[in-house]
């Protein structure tokens, strides 16, 4: 614990001042010498920060600034930096007693207890807390170095993790055609390629290495299935010439030998090295048969189409959350969100629906789908959704979309696009992932870049041609190239989202294209009629730079949508001093 400490404090990620440091290490200290019931505000102000024995923590908040500084930074640290650390510090709210946690395979392993807020600690001996929480100490040691505990010890609890029956995916030893003996060695290194790729899709299972080797070539498929469990085979094969290279490659239904897709892949030995082309062959292997939008998802969607939209099959969910994505429609919306919460309850330990379900819980805010009644929002719930998804596995890519995305929306735009890159960093090959980096980067002024991304996407993913060409044409507008962002909307089915209406309607209205623009304003409204209403917040939460706002409110005053007189916007920009 003390060696994470040391690991935090050398970290460029972990800025915060000394005396935030400093306060680190005293309750961290005092909790592992067993004195964490005496970490109150009162000894932290004093002991720490050097505050007087009259020290007030009411009126001096210094403690409480303090601590919620710590517990972001902390926060930031184990989503970036941090992510692959085998210890976790934290300080749970309520109070300022650390918490450790060990990370094993990343699933989380609660270590030290910390003790309950004030006001809910039971009224039992000072003394016996203290030992009971030395205790946990002890034992959290014992675990974390390896120490065997006496016969009698309680074992301490493993958490388990509770997988959906997703499909599995065997990876067949690509076969040399060719004559060349560098061919052998490619192949090898192809199928290599292929399988750590594919890993990456957090949704889809793949067979080890081990036993892909030995499958012998011309196995049979079927005994593929009946012995391995894969419901799917991926097969290939390498030609090499002189200076050319043909990479051939078809996935298999290996319940019924079916060859639902086949690609090959030509490259100039004289252009590209070995490496380069088996790294471009294996991403493009794996971006076509196991994004979420892919070859895999696919077949599985029309195999469990036929189920009830609230069944607790988790893996049917997922599917069917990508389905809604495509859509973005409230009906499709309820239904997903009540088949993940099922699925949720039913399988706690699957990561990748709490992640789906905080981004349907972030659609109640953010499109006003189905808001839920409560005393709890649904930005608190799409934010606690996605922190219990990124506990549960801090690699998933699903997860780290659904934290960025809350981030963002609750004005945090630079630790979300962070985290964006990191997402990316771990599976560029996603694309799901990609077009929502895409326009999130857009949205905070970098609207080339975030372009090049969801151009990214659409190229490896055409048939989710409709979202991507409606977020292009926003981007379009928005670098003022109105002739690109007309034909690209064109392109889109508006009804499959009443924001593209909206799109629509200022590209019009810029082009001059009156009878469109009205048309696209009436159905707008028709479908939205209160979103003016809110302008100030819907512009701000999207974190719109001011003059990016004042673009926007241009061509919906163009467009004849009831836009306030001033926006908030175009006031400061007014305000603002010229500058010489």
């Amino acid at each position: 614990m003390r060696a994470e400490l040391d690991r935090l404090f050398a970290s460029s990620e972990f800025n915060v001042p000394g005396r935030a440091k400093k306060f680190l290490r005293y309750i961290v200290e005092e909790s592992l010498a067993g004195r964490a019931a005496r970490i109150k505000a009162y000894t932290v102000g004093t002991k720490v920060f050097e505050r007087d024995p009259g020290f007030d923590a009411q009126n001096d908040p210094v403690v409480r600034i303090e601590a919620g500084r710590l517990r972001r930074a902390l926060e930031r640290y184990y989503l970036i930096a941090g992510l692959t650390d085998s210890i976790v510090i934290s300080i749970p709210k309520g109070g300022y007693v650390p918490f450790f946690e060990l990370r094993a395979a990343q699933q989380v392993l609660p270590l030290v207890p910390s003790l309950p807020p004030p006001d809910k600690v039971s009224l039992q001996p000072l003394p016996r807390r203290m030992a009971w929480l030395g205790a946990g100490v002890a034992m959290s040691a014992a675990v974390f170095i390896g120490i065997a505990l006496p016969s009698g010890s309680r074992d301490v609890p493993k958490p388990t993790i509770e997988a959906p029956a997703g499909p599995t995916l065997a990876v067949m030893p690509f076969v040399n055609l060719g004559d060349i003996p560098e061919a052998k060695i490619y192949a090898e290194g192809l199928t290599e390629e292929v399988m750590s790729q594919v890993a990456r899709f957090k949704e889809l299972s793949v067979l080890g290495r081990e036993t892909s080797r030995n499958i012998l070539p011309g196995a049979d498929i079927a005994q593929i299935h009946r012995a391995l469990g894969a419901r799917y085979v991926l097969e290939g094969s390498v030609r090499a010439a002189t200076h050319q290279l043909r990479v051939t490659g078809r996935l298999l239904d290996a319940r019924t030998g079916a060859v639902l897709w086949s690609q090959s892949y030509d490259a100039d030995l004289r252009v590209h090295d070995l490496l380069t082309i088996q790294k471009d062959v294996a991403q493009k292997v794996a971006t076509a048969i196991a994004q979420p939008y892919g070859i895999i998802f696919q077949a599985d969607g029309l195999r469990i189409g036929a189920k009830a939209p609230d069944n607790l099959d988790a893996y049917a969910c997922s599917l069917k959350f990508y389905g809604y994505r495509t859509a973005l429609s409230a009906e499709s919306h309820s239904a997903v969100r009540g088949c993940l919460e099922q699925a949720t309850a039913t399988n706690p330990g699957y990561a990748t629906a709490w992640a789906m379900l905080s981004i349907l819980y972030l659609d109640e805010d953010r499109f006003g789908f189905n808001p839920k009644p409560g005393s709890s929002t649904a930005i608190q719930r799409s934010t606690d959704a996605a922190r219990r998804a990124i506990r549960l596995d801090p690699a998933n890519i699903r997860a780290l979309q659904a934290l960025m995305m809350v981030l963002f929306f609750t004005q945090q735009p630079a630790e979300a696009l962070e985290i964006g890159e990191r997402a990316m960093a771990l599976n560029p090959n996603d694309t799901e992932l990609l077009a929502e980096l895409g326009t999130r980067v857009g949205q905070v002024g970098a609207w080339a870049r975030g372009t090049a991304l969801l151009e990214q996407a659409l190229a490896r993913n055409p048939a989710h041609s409709d979202y991507y060409n409606g977020v292009l044409a926003h981007h379009a507008y928005m670098q003022r190239d109105y002739r690109r962002a007309e034909a690209l909307i064109r392109q889109v089915s508006l009804n499959k989202f009443p924001l593209y209406h909206f799109v629509a309607a200022i590209i019009y209205a810029q082009l001059e294209m009156k009878p469109q623009a009205a048309a696209a304003k009436g159905e707008f409204l028709r479908l939205i009629p209160k979103f003016f209403e809110n302008w100030e917040h819907e512009v701000t939460k999207r974190n719109y730079r001011p003059d990016d706002a004042i673009h926007l409110a241009e061509g919906a005053r163009k467009a004849g949508f009831p836009l306030p007189a001033g926006t908030a916007a175009e006031a400061a920009s007014a305000t603002e001093i010229p500058q010489h």
